[in-house]
């Protein structure tokens, strides 16, 4: 239970060396993440295509406290590439915050073509809903999050409604039921979206065609309409999740227009969003300070919802 997460800590030793390390906060948070936290890891919230689907909670040793707000994450990688184990240290901004976080594996699109990690993560999120008490889960504080394909499934698992289509695969986790089948999703609080894609059939073809697009959907038939389908732009409405949008306006891999354009949407169904702008940033790979004041910015825009707590 404990030692993945002293493995976190170990990494983080290493990762942030010197001039980190010497600072007393900085050292007392880090070893607060460690002593009071653990990890449930390689859940299994899925079978599909042959494969055993898992997921890590990262949450406080205290489960008998007040129920945690909860933040779902999705990897990035062009829905082609990337694990959850590889971008598993992007979990302790959110453990820092106070958030319990669940960290997500999806099909890759060398075992499943769309919409196969769409409804792969629209599923996590109903594993929230049916796992809220053995994991003290706020299902009113529920948060997803992601860069890159990892930001469009967290818009999309977010925005989606829960009587899609898309939602059907879950069915295949509930084999007792019988009768209507009952979407067991929370409905998502808020979305922290990083650079993600938000008109996915704009990658297929055209000036912004990208190969990792392309790959997702292979030869498929009906292949444009599919993809408008999986658009967040398409789930635009009154009502939905507010976002918070980080994205660099040097973008080489998903084009700055798609958070001006998802903005621009949002702004006109009265939802509330904010699209942060990092300066000449490209995909990622933001300078520290730059990070870190985008990670302020997020909880500033979480708490301002009274999501993330005021004191973690």
């Amino acid at each position: 239970m404990r030692s993945p997460c002293m493995l976190l800590a170990g990494a983080l030793a290493l990762a942030f060396p010197l001039a980190v390390q010497a600072a007393d906060d900085g050292l007392r948070a880090t070893v607060l993440l460690d002593h009071l936290h653990g990890v449930d890891a390689n859940v299994t919230y899925l079978k599909a295509s042959g494969q055993e689907l898992k997921l890590d909670v990262y949450l406080p040793d205290d489960r008998g406290a007040q129920p945690r707000p909860v933040v779902l994450r999705f990897h990035g990688g062009g829905w082609v590439a990337g694990s959850r184990e590889s971008s598993a240290l992007s979990v302790l901004p959110w453990m820092q915050m106070g958030f319990t976080v669940v960290n997500v594996s999806y099909r890759l699109g060398n075992t499943a073509l769309a919409p196969a990690a769409v409804e792969d993560t629209l599923c996590a999120l109903q594993w929230v809903g049916l796992n809220a008490k053995k994991y003290n889960f706020d299902l009113s504080k529920v948060v997803t999050t992601g860069n890159s394909a990892g930001g469009h499934l967290a818009l999309a698992t977010a925005m989606i409604p829960a009587d899609s289509p898309f939602t059907h695969q879950c069915a295949a986790n509930e084999p007792t039921w019988s009768g209507p089948y009952r979407n067991p999703a929370p409905k998502v609080a808020a979305v922290v979206n990083w650079f993600g894609i938000t008109d996915v059939a704009d990658m297929l073809q055209g000036p912004n065609q990208r190969s990792y697009a392309v790959a997702w959907f292979g030869s498929l038939p009906g292949r444009q309409e599919l993809a408008r389908a999986l658009s967040p732009l398409s789930y635009v409405r009154a009502g939905g999740p507010p976002v918070f949008t980080v994205h660099g306006d040097a973008d080489p891999l998903v084009p700055y227009a798609h958070g001006v354009r998802l903005k621009a949407a949002l702004d006109k169904a009265g939802v509330k969003n904010v699209l942060y702008t990092v300066k000449g940033g490209g995909h990622g790979g933001f300078a520290p300070a730059e990070q870190v004041a985008a990670f302020e910015a997020a909880r500033d825009f979480l708490r301002g919802l009274g999501i993330a707590p005021a004191q973690p």
